[in-house]
């Protein structure tokens, strides 16, 4: 069962409903034991970092969700805010997240930049991956903040927005992408499509 993680934050219904598009099962929870016996789970996020992390701890989600993905090595995609949420720190609100990434969440910080981002740009695939196998994708962005990988190994994507930045990262069965694939029509679907088959 693909379990949509529940934590008060996210485009939970377009991610379910672009599952079941595919063909795919999922259930939005935030049941312990649903999440601890999933096959895969998927981490969405809109929203603030801070408020982020404080709905996983009054949720109970932090340790079930450490157990699932760092000891039970289920693989697990984060979206946007749920990205950000898997690395060590964010500028925003000054907050830890999970650290499951050796990684922070910066803000852009170019003033002629319109922030938030927003809008539809090209990625490049900078590492083999299962979850992406074409060469040209565009995806559907809205943030202020991005990732910083301070290993490179652990980058797979790139987008620019003023200049280079991490649109997606891969370690072991830790995947997160900073664009929102429910939003990105064809290219989105094939996305979840190797996600649901390949992981």
């Amino acid at each position: 069962m693909i379990v949509i993680v529940d934590y008060g934050m996210g485009n939970l219904a377009s991610i379910s409903n672009m599952i079941k598009k595919i063909g795919g099962d999922s259930i939005i929870t935030r049941d312990k034991e649903i999440i601890l016996n999933s096959s895969k789970l998927i981490l969405p996020g809109v929203g603030a970092f801070a408020r982020g992390i404080k709905n996983l701890e009054e949720f109970g989600l932090v340790d079930v969700l450490e157990k699932a993905v760092l000891e039970k090595k289920i693989p697990i995609l984060g979206i946007c805010l749920g990205m950000q949420l898997m690395t060590l720190h964010s500028e925003e609100g000054n907050v830890k997240g999970l650290g499951w990434l050796d990684a922070n969440t910066i803000k852009f910080n170019d003033s002629n930049l319109k922030i938030p981002h927003i809008g539809w740009n090209e990625i490049r695939i900078c590492k083999a991956t299962k979850l992406l196998k074409g060469d040209y994708y565009r995806f559907y962005f809205v943030h202020s903040y991005h990732v910083v990988c301070n290993d490179v190994n652990d980058i797979l994507f790139y987008s620019s927005y003023g200049s280079d930045f991490v649109a997606g990262f891969e370690k072991n069965n830790i995947l997160g992408v900073q664009f929102h694939p429910e939003k990105s029509h064809k290219y989105g679907m094939e996305l979840f499509q190797n996600f649901l088959k390949h992981y």
